[in-house]
């Protein structure tokens, strides 16, 4: 008798939490539950969703998607009738007895007016907590950098930022800037790999008429022209040998002789300068000069590459959407393919990467959802990169010079540079450290 009491409260209690709408995803993202009260929100049955595969992402990426409520979820944010669905999540994320991701409970309520007024697909993070001067993040390894970056402002010290191709370092030198007490004075940037010797020390220090050929009138460097400011030597490792013994003295004198001149001028300049690659490995290879490394590196700063902090993917995702939309087209929705795809790519070019691919988007694409097809070439075609050779045994000093050159090739990236050697990221990252690369 007892055992039926229990059976019938059992039933009872399924059928009152049966009314709630909610969902149940199983480790591969696919719809395990889908409630009557999620039917009666969406207007979708069980029978037509129970085993789709709602969510995009890998089990590493997935607990940030729910967590920032970025998703695209056909039947919780679009009706049956196409009419949107203007609604609230409220997750949990499942564990198997490992820690592992073993799906996710999903609690759907209608918005309120003034949540239904602002309802968006995208992150819904706290400004204060994810953009600074310019930087979007809510990576705790950048809100690190975000926190050196303030206080390296309130002082005069010399800064160097490291980071890959399309990280955001002039972003970084910039916020450094913006944040001093230089603020109201000139900002100023050069690449130190884009002109060559004769020009970049032109450029830098200036010259008097008559110095060379070509030179009708005395021109006021870099140096000059941001007297009072900020200078940032981008890709400063670059720099020749013969212009960093001149820019030490700049640094120790605080002042320099323009090309063709003889009177020194003056400077009050504060440096930020940025490279992609070790200025240490520069220097034990002679190409970098180490008492202008221990001048530049006063506060060091390294920017971690977007492959390191994928939670920031859905974000600048829909930071860069936002900017473009209402141009050619308004996205409001990413297709799920496409988000995994997104979510899962490397991304060897960092941010500006990211921000190319969503102007190729809008750029072939048109509707209100962002799909796979809008995606560049490489996110589409399958590799087809065929098989390594077989790697036969090596010298450390071997070894080591072709880890260094592969880096070289491609600008850090460390899976292109793995690739090309037929190592595995593990192995390559493994003898990287161990050679001090």
């Amino acid at each position: 008798m007892q055992g039926d009491k229990l059976t019938t409260l059992n039933q009872a209690l399924f059928e009152l939490i049966d009314q709630q709408a909610f969902y149940l995803l199983d480790r591969h993202n696919r719809l395990m539950l889908w409630s009557r009260g999620a039917e009666r929100l969406t207007g979708y049955l069980q029978r037509h969703v129970l085993g789709q595969a709602v969510l995009p992402g890998s089990k590493e990426t997935m607990p940030h998607i729910l967590q920032a409520a970025t998703i695209t979820l056909a039947p919780a944010h679009t009706k049956a009738d196409g009419q949107l669905l203007q609604c609230t999540q409220t997750v949990r994320l499942l564990q198997d007895a490992n820690g592992h991701y073993a799906g996710a409970l999903v609690l759907l309520a209608l918005a309120s007016t003034s949540e239904a007024a602002n309802f968006s697909p995208q992150p819904k993070t706290s400004e204060k907590k994810t953009r600074f001067q310019g930087l979007l993040s809510r990576s705790p390894a950048m809100q690190a950098v975000f926190r050196i970056i303030e206080n390296a402002a309130e002082t005069t010290a010399t800064v160097l930022v490291r980071g890959e191709s399309g990280s955001g370092k002039e972003l970084v030198a910039k916020a450094i800037h913006k944040l001093s007490a230089r603020h109201a004075g000139p900002f100023l940037a050069i690449n130190c790999a884009a002109l060559s010797s004769s020009l970049l020390e032109s450029e830098l220090f200036g010259h008097v008429r008559g110095a060379f050929t070509g030179a009708i009138k005395d021109h006021n460097g870099l140096f000059q022209r941001v007297h009072g400011g900020t200078l940032f030597l981008d890709e400063v490792a670059e720099l020749p040998l013969d212009l960093q013994a001149k820019l030490l003295r700049v640094i120790q004198e605080r002042n320099y002789i323009p090309v063709g001149g003889n009177q020194t001028i003056d400077v009050d300049v504060r440096l930020v300068a940025a490279t992609h690659r070790s200025l240490r490995e520069a220097v034990k290879n002679g190409q970098f000069r180490e008492d202008l490394m221990f001048r530049l590196r006063v506060v060091p700063i390294f920017i971690p590459p977007l492959r390191e902090r994928r939670e920031d993917i859905p974000l600048l995702l829909w930071h860069f959407i936002h900017i473009h939309n209402g141009q050619v087209r308004h996205i409001d929705k990413i297709e799920p393919q496409a988000m995994k795809l997104l979510l899962d790519y490397a991304w060897p070019g960092n941010v500006r990467e990211l921000h190319n691919v969503i102007e190729y988007a809008f750029a072939v694409g048109r509707g209100g959802t962002l799909r796979l097809a809008e995606l560049p070439p490489e996110f589409i075609e399958p590799p087809g990169q065929p098989e390594p050779p077989a790697r036969v045994a090596v010298p450390r000093e071997q070894e080591a010079l072709l880890i260094r050159q592969a880096l070289q090739q491609h600008n850090g990236a460390i899976n292109s540079a793995a690739d090309s050697l037929g190592m595995s990221r593990a192995t390559f990252w493994r003898k990287r450290k161990a050679y001090g690369l």
